[in-house]
């Protein structure tokens, strides 16, 4: 049996579909569309560099990152 993956666009949206697959006894698991612990926590050290000062230029990023060995 195939799924689906369904996007409602409002809270309301969401309990209607929620209330008709349990009306229907179909199966569902809900998920949270919240980001893994670590990349939460590297995009807030990020943004916590750049309001120090620590940031550095596109071009210094692909040149440390990028730089052929």
């Amino acid at each position: 049996m195939e799924s689906i993956l369904i996007h409602p666009e409002s809270a309301e949206q969401l309990k209607t579909v929620k209330a008709v697959l349990k009306a229907l006894k179909v199966q569902f698991e809900p998920q949270s569309n919240t980001l893994p612990l670590h990349v939460l926590e590297s995009a807030e050290r990020g943004i916590k560099q750049h309001k120090a000062g620590e940031g550095i230029s596109a071009q210094e990023f692909m040149d440390k990152h990028f730089a052929k060995k």
